[in-house]
């Protein structure tokens, strides 16, 4: 229960941020401390629902190297080494939300599965992963596509949570039902 009014809160306060940067324009992101500039997408946590089906959706298992794109609180990456066995690499760029992602690895006990970077993902090396998730603004793909089909293995599955990849065709597409509202999730598997 408290984890839940704790979720609901940082909600609000992300949509609240999403709203001020939809009206007021980016300058006042710069000026944020919720909403790092450098970031690509604002910090809005994926729904429990929507993450597990993303992971299964990519058929993660203990063989796999998942790297989360902006990881945000680390629900993925706990997820991942949890759920699934899967080595978690989280990349994030907001100081405070590594913080508290390696908090949550802690506390789920997956240290030795699971790891948060302080990096923007436009610095990280992207080859270890054979499965990528990411949940970024459509927009954010014309700057995040040539560094993923450049450094991306051919079989990499690509899992992208409410934004289509322009111009690359989904492998699967599947609507989740989470938070009262349809959900879209695509598979990409690189090389197909």
């Amino acid at each position: 229960m408290r984890e839940n009014r704790y979720l609901a809160g940082r909600l609000l306060r992300k949509v609240a941020v999403l709203a001020i940067v939809l009206t007021q324009g980016s300058a006042l992101v710069a000026q944020s401390n919720l909403v790092d500039p450098r970031s690509i997408s604002p910090n809005v946590p994926a729904p429990w629902e929507v993450v597990d089906r993303m992971l299964a959706l990519a058929s993660v298992s203990p063989d796999d190297v998942v790297y989360d794109l902006g990881s945000g609180d680390g629900r993925i990456l706990v997820r991942a080494a949890k759920k699934f066995g899967a080595h978690a690499v989280g990349l994030e760029i907001n100081h405070e939300l590594v913080v508290e992602s390696k908090s949550a690895i802690q506390a789920a006990g997956v240290e030795q599965l699971a790891e948060v970077r302080e990096q923007n993902i436009f610095d990280a090396d992207l080859s270890p992963a054979t499965v990528v998730t990411v949940y970024v603004l459509g927009s954010s793909y014309k700057q995040l596509k040539p560094k993923l089909a450049l450094e991306l293995r051919p079989g990499t599955r690509l899992v992208s949570y409410a934004s289509l990849i322009p111009g690359w065709n989904p492998t699967k597409t599947e609507t989740v039902s989470a938070s009262g509202k349809e959900q879209k999730i695509y598979l990409y598997v690189l090389g197909q």
